[in-house]
Order: C-alpha cells, then structure tokens, then sequence
C-alpha cells in the first residue's frame, strides 16, 4: 500500500503503519478480543495510541492474555507488583480499572451470554460506514458512543468515556473512520458483509 494511500494518522511509525494496514477498523466479533481492545483504549486515556501499541506485549503478559477470568481474580498484592512492571502504563486507577473491567465483563457474559453480541447490539450489528474526507471531519464521539459509555458505566466499567468508546468502535470495526482516498477504506467495509 502507498504511504499517500492512507489515512495520515498513522505517519511512518513502521507500528502505526501495521496497525492501521491489519487491525484498525477490522470488525471483531470475539468476547476476549474486545475485552482486549476495551483495556487498551482505556489505558490510552491521556497518552498517544502508539505508546500503548509499543507496550501491547507487555499487556498481555502483564493481563495473563487477556484472560477475564485470571484478571479477576487480581489480588491488591498483584496490583501493587504490576505498579512496578515497565511493560505497561504503571497508573494505579487504570490497573484497578482493569481487574474491575474484568469482573463487570464477567457479570455482562453470564447474563447476556455474549458481550460481543451485546456490544455490536449498538450499530445494529452491523458497521457503520462512514465517509470522512479529512481528519479534520471524524469526531472524537457520537450519540452512540455516548450511549455505550453510559451502558457500560451502569455495567461498572471504568475508563470507558464516551471518547474512549468511539476509539473502540473505530478500532474493533463497529465503524469504519478509513477516509476516503484510503486504501484500506474499500478493504474493511467489504469484511462488514
């Protein structure tokens, strides 16, 4: 793909470029990869996207794969040992965040029985298709993130503001942000079916 060929977000970061040209707006459908990207948005608050990309690995040993049910079980002795792991972003309220973001995700499964079904509920199961010319037009929320922030906030999420939420969507394909002139724009929106 020619660097001209995409949205200029993603710069030259060789890291940015693969995200963008494999993961971003890739629609996503599996429980454990949402419950990922949800804590990788979240522990974004405040910092660069690419921060958190650099550290992903770090993420997933420090977090047992993303395993809702290990995360959980997280004692105040395996908080206080990840405060000291460079691997991750070492903010107490984002790591708590985590071990309570499990256990809410937990509580949403074993009632819903699905919580990529429940959280694509809010496109309508399918992914919105927008079509942005300039980074300028793309939002940083919308109504519906606003009304997945709250449902998962009622759910006793945390980090899950409604900027976040719309960075999730973009991220796990619920929208489809590729500007037009993309290359990747045409490519995702055929994965949505």
């Amino acid at each position: 793909m020619k660097t001209n060929a995409r949205c200029p977000w993603c710069g030259e970061d060789p890291l940015y470029v693969a995200y963008h040209d494999r993961e971003w707006g890739v629609p996503v459908r599996e429980d454990r990869r949402l419950f990922e990207m949800l804590i990788l948005e979240g522990a974004q608050a405040g910092l660069m996207w690419i921060t958190i990309l650099r550290k992903r690995e770090g993420y997933r040993a420090a977090f047992e794969g993303f395993d809702p049910e290990k995360i959980a079980r997280f004692t105040p002795r395996r908080v206080e040992k990840l405060m000291g792991d460079p691997g991750i972003v070492r903010n107490r309220l984002k790591i708590e965040g985590t071990v309570s973001n499990a256990r809410a995700f937990l509580a949403l499964v074993e009632r819903e029985g699905s919580f990529a079904r429940w959280i694509w509920d809010f496109v309508g199961g399918k992914p919105v298709q927008n079509r942005f010319r300039t980074m300028a037009a793309l939002p940083s929320s919308t109504p519906v993130s606003d009304a997945l922030s709250k449902a998962l906030r009622r759910e006793g999420f945390t980090f899950v503001g409604s900027t976040i939420c719309y960075a999730f969507m973009q991220a796990v394909g619920m929208v489809n942000d590729h500007l037009i002139g993309c290359a990747r724009r045409a490519e995702v929106a055929r994965l949505a079916g």
